[in-house]
């Protein structure tokens, strides 16, 4: 079996017609370059050169066997080169979750056209799908890393959790409700309010998150008559259907109709993590390092 350097020491020798001027520019002796060469006639059973004075020429089966081989080669190269940059994290495809309490704006939003920019031969193969099917997901190897809502329940010890740094929480009501022209809220005051999202102390996510709040209040958050896990519930507190507790970086979806309004209590925020496999991908160590930052850069802690 020929070897990559046996070939390489071939196509040196067929582009040059010149032994001497071969081995300088392989950085070898020419009498070692000379014995590969009649090592490979040898096991290929017939000439790749005639010999002459001023050099070497190619036989009519050195030079078929040229423009076979230099395909081979091409392909090894290209091979090798893809190779070095999927390595480096820098192509390949990058199968990435993230919850609907984590919108494609904000951080997230950053995060992936740092990562267009950084690595730009890569895809970005974006799914949404709750906290607890993310770390399903990554665990059986069907995703390289997810952007989950805190807290999640279900735990894995495939998957590992990379914290985010924290964003406050904030109140979207409708424009229309008494409590709109507030300047500020606080979680107690919403006691009497019926909330759109969901109230779930069964999952995690924001779900829970809110309720554990509204619960360490003393009250249980009230359910209006049409409510929804996803960012529709935006679209509910518009229609007047009730109000929800929601992440800062999900301000910018509040439609018209709504309002948002900070609230007071030093305790009304949220986290998110990284979820990634105990042996991440270089794409997937990538784009998680992309998020630390950009989360750090876009997200105000509150004191």
């Amino acid at each position: 079996m020929l070897s990559l350097r046996q070939i390489r020491y071939f196509l040196a020798v067929a582009e040059t017609g010149n032994l001497s001027q071969a081995a300088a520019g392989l950085f070898v002796a020419q009498p070692a370059l000379s014995r590969q060469i009649a090592q490979m006639e040898e096991e290929l059973g017939f000439p790749l050169f005639v010999r002459e004075a001023r050099g070497v020429s190619l036989t009519p089966a050195g030079a078929l066997f040229r423009e076979r081989i230099g395909e081979v080669a091409q392909a090894i190269d290209e091979a090798a080169e893809d190779a070095r940059c999927l390595a480096r994290g820098e192509s390949g495809v990058l199968r990435l979750l993230h919850s609907s309490s984590i919108p494609i704006g904000g951080p997230l939003l950053a995060s992936l056209q740092a990562f267009a920019e950084a690595a730009p031969a890569a895809r970005v193969d974006l799914d949404r799908v709750s906290s607890e099917v993310q770390v399903v997901e990554i665990a059986a190897g069907r995703a390289d890393i997810g952007v989950a809502r805190m807290p999640v329940l279900r735990r894995d010890p495939a998957v590992q959790f990379v914290p985010l740094a924290r964003e406050r929480l904030v109140v979207a009501i409708p424009a229309a409700h008494p409590l709109a022209d507030r300047q500020s809220l606080r979680l107690a005051d919403l006691a009497e309010v019926p909330f759109v999202s969901a109230v779930h102390r069964e999952r995690g996510g924001l779900a829970r998150r809110m309720t554990d709040l509204c619960l360490q209040r003393g009250f249980v958050p009230r359910m209006g008559n049409v409510i929804s896990r996803k960012t529709s519930m935006l679209s509910l507190v518009a229609a007047g259907f009730g109000i929800a507790v929601i992440p800062e970086c999900m301000a910018a979806l509040v439609p018209a109709g709504a309002r948002v309004q900070p609230l007071d209590d030093s305790d009304a925020t949220a986290e998110a993590a990284i979820l990634l496999p105990q042996g991440p991908s270089p794409l997937a160590r990538r784009f998680a390092a992309l998020c630390e930052e950009r989360w750090r850069q876009a997200l105000v802690l509150p004191g």
